[in-house]
C-alpha cells in the first residue's frame, strides 16, 4: 500500500490516518494499491465541487476513483483521488459534538470506500451497507462518536 497525504491547507494532527486507513484496507482484501488524500479549504473544495460535479457549494469530501471496476485483476490497484475540507470537518465535528479525530476519520473512511468501489446514492440497501462498514471500521479503531 502506498498513499500520500498532501496537507494543502496546514492541519498537521493526523497520524492515527494510517491506522485507520490500513483497517480500510483490511476489511477489503486490498493489500497493493495507490491513492492519495488532499486536505484542501472550503473554497478550493467548493471549486472542485462546481468544476466536476457542477454543484456550487462546499461540501466535505469528494473522491476520484479510478478504477472503472473491469474485473481485471492488477497487481497494484489505483484507486484514485480523495480531497476533504479541513474547516468544513471541523465545523461538522463540532456541530455533531464529537472530536475532529473522529470526523476526519469519518471522511477518510467514507472517501477510501467509494474509491474502492462503494456508493450511497443509487439505493437505500448500499447506502446502509457503506455506512454500516464505515461504523464497524471506526468502531475497530475506537474512535467513537
Amino acid at each position: 500500500m502506498e498513499y500520500e497525504i498532501n496537507d494543502l491547507y496546514g492541519y498537521s494532527n493526523y497520524e492515527y490516518l494510517d491506522s485507520v486507513i490500513r483497517r480500510v484496507l483490511m476489511h477489503e482484501h486490498v493489500s497493493e494499491c495507490i491513492f492519495s488524500i488532499q486536505f484542501v479549504s472550503n473554497e478550493e473544495i467548493q471549486r472542485i465541487n462546481r468544476l466536476y460535479r457542477g454543484k456550487d457549494v462546499v461540501t466535505d469530501v469528494i473522491s476520484f476513483a479510478l478504477e472503472d471496476h473491469d474485473n481485471k485483476v492488477y497487481p497494484i490497484r489505483v484507486l484514485g483521488d480523495i480531497y476533504i475540507s479541513i474547516p468544513k470537518m471541523k465545523e461538522q465535528a463540532a456541530s455533531f459534538g464529537h472530536s475532529e479525530k473522529r470526523e476526519l476519520s469519518f471522511l477518510v473512511v467514507h472517501g477510501l470506500l467509494h474509491l474502492l468501489g462503494y456508493d450511497h446514492v443509487n439505493s437505500k440497501e448500499e447506502e446502509e451497507r457503506m455506512f454500516s462498514l464505515q461504523e464497524e471500521i471506526l468502531n475497530e479503531e475506537n474512535i467513537t462518536r
